[in-house]
């Protein structure tokens, strides 16, 4: 793993703090909880099922044989954590997390252990930097076999003006065939009435966060090949019986493979 590059500045809120305040965790400041509180209850179960959503594509797609994960955005760990959820299917899977966060790395260091058979390793970097990102888990993963780009709740943090989709694009051009993005995005499709409430508090903590409609999110995954049940809200995301309980969802969500 690298070594954190930069201190943690307290002063000033994180979205990787905001989600971890979000999910019930210890890992945040006041200047984090601020948001929180002003967020609508409704932010805290969106949060919790869109990790469930998480949950259900990692195991899925390591049971589909799957075995290297590039996980952009980690947040802090709330176990279980994707390397826990996939090497308990394959222990042999490999895993590369990266996160701009530097307290998500001294958390990382302690939390994210490998299985004796796999591997887990940690970029401090920012999605913003798909290059870098790919040259250093060149190191880990082996890009000629099939890699799942993990992007979760993540690319609602970026405005048009950098081009999310673009940024997508460049990390998916660098996986072959047979690798899968699984992606989920905030949206105020099934909240509207919620959505200043939502916009306002992230834009009082001075970060930027862009919710989309599906028209939108549609694009992250042109090209590829969606796996059933299509793009749909979080709660709707599932391959095997029991159904997740249904209810009105902030997240679109969706996992395709790469032709």
């Amino acid at each position: 793993m690298e070594e954190c590059p930069v201190q943690i500045d307290t002063s000033k809120p994180h979205p990787a703090r905001v989600y971890d305040w979000l999910l019930g965790g210890k890992d945040n400041y006041p200047v984090d909880q601020r948001i929180g509180e002003t967020l609508p209850e409704q932010s805290r179960r969106s949060a919790a099922r869109n990790r469930e959503f998480m949950h259900r594509a990692a195991a899925w797609l390591a049971a589909r044989g799957i075995d290297q994960f590039l996980d952009i955005g980690t947040g802090i760990p709330t176990e279980p954590n994707l390397h826990q959820i996939v090497q308990a299917i394959r222990p042999e899977s490999r895993v590369v997390y990266v996160d701009n966060d530097p307290i998500v790395l001294r958390h990382a260091e302690a939390l994210l252990v490998s299985t004796p058979e796999g591997a887990t390793d940690y970029i401090h970097a920012d999605v913003r930097q798909p290059e870098a990102i790919l040259a250093h888990a060149g190191q880990r993963l082996d890009f000629e076999r099939p890699v799942a780009l993990s992007l979760i709740a993540l690319m609602h943090f970026l405005p048009d003006t950098e081009n999310p989709h673009a940024l997508t694009r460049t990390l998916l051009s660098a996986l072959p065939s047979g690798s899968y993005l699984v992606l989920s995005h905030g949206t105020a499709d099934q909240h509207p009435d919620l959505r200043q409430q939502v916009e306002d508090a992230y834009k009082k903590g001075t970060i930027p966060l862009r919710m989309r409609t599906r028209s939108e999110v549609e694009p992250f995954f042109a090209g590829l090949d969606l796996a059933d049940p299509g793009l749909v809200f979080a709660t709707e995301w599932y391959q095997e019986e029991p159904a997740p309980v249904q209810e009105r969802s902030g997240f679109y969500v969706g996992v395709a493979r790469v032709p």
